[in-house]
């Protein structure tokens, strides 16, 4: 894995593309509505692998393996929990063989849905799942960390404190969270994200928020609070909810590749996209 000085080294020399959705993309390519990602990729890898390529080919630096609920907790409901650490190597490897030219981060999420309380024995649960996560994600060779669509401050230190306790250095740390800067919880993100900078997070930011006129104003807002890497991954604009409820994007890769350049004037240093986006939102990045 590399070191954070390692990855801020690479930022320096141009690394600045992450990639963007993953699920919404493999649904459209025949994996169905409620299916575990993570177990569906391991049995059709194939369709990811071609995913992640056409990512790396449209620019991408940072492909995230498919590892988004790839917990033990969440694994139980498949009776997968003991296998844990081989599925995060497993797809881990995926992606290494899909991108071989890019750095592959193991991907965390948030667990707030298994969460009922903020207690000790609840954050120990926490440490407990996102270490055993980790661990996975190490064996697999992933380069880094990122935690993405995190809800709550404990959650990522729950990341932190595992990440420690298993040796993993270098990780990014991202929340979704309302266009006033605020979390969902109602704190002000600015100095949550720059105490996790302080404490070692190799890049800070915020994912699956809607991208329009307000994303640049919030890159501007977060700004004050952090001084290192500023991670920028939003969705294509706001959800359309159709009548099979699932989620559609009317943003069009130009569209979405001007708000991103504002963005980056304004601040931020790693782009990438979320839900509703694809490839060719990334390759609307390459010139900013």
């Amino acid at each position: 894995m590399l070191t954070v000085e390692e990855f801020h080294s690479k930022i320096e020399s141009g690394l600045r593309l992450l990639d963007g959705a993953t699920g919404s993309n493999l649904r459209l390519a025949g994996m169905p509505r409620g299916e575990s990602t993570e177990k569906w990729v391991l049995e059709n890898p194939e369709v990811l692998m071609a995913l992640q390529r056409r990512y790396a080919e449209a620019g991408s630096q940072i492909i995230y393996a498919p590892t988004f609920q790839a917990q033990p907790i969440a694994l139980e409901k498949l009776g997968l929990a003991d296998q844990c650490e081989d599925i995060n190597a497993r797809l881990v490897e995926l992606s290494r063989k899909a991108a071989p030219g890019c750095l592959i981060a193991g991907n965390l999420t948030t667990l707030a849905t298994f969460t009922d309380s903020w207690d000790e024995e609840q954050f120990d649960l926490l440490v407990e799942n996102y270490s055993r996560q980790i661990r996975g994600l190490l064996d697999g060779g992933a380069d880094l960390l990122a935690a993405e669509t995190l809800m709550y401050p404990q959650e990522a230190e729950a990341i932190l404190t595992a990440a420690e306790l298993e040796g993993a250095s270098c990780c990014m740390y991202s929340f979704t969270m309302q266009g006033d800067g605020s979390l969902f919880s109602g704190r002000d993100a600015g100095p949550i994200l720059r105490e996790l900078e302080e404490n070692g997070a190799a890049a800070v930011g915020f994912n699956c928020v809607a991208a329009d006129m307000m994303t640049p104003y919030l890159v501007t807002k977060l700004r004050r609070s952090v001084k290192g890497p500023l991670l920028c991954k939003p969705n294509a604009g706001n959800p359309i909810i159709g009548a099979d409820g699932l989620a559609s994007y009317a943003m069009k890769p130009e569209e979405f590749a001007a708000i991103m350049a504002q963005c980056r004037v304004n601040g931020a240093t790693l782009l990438g996209g979320c839900c509703g986006t694809d490839p060719s939102y990334i390759a609307a990045l390459k010139g900013l």
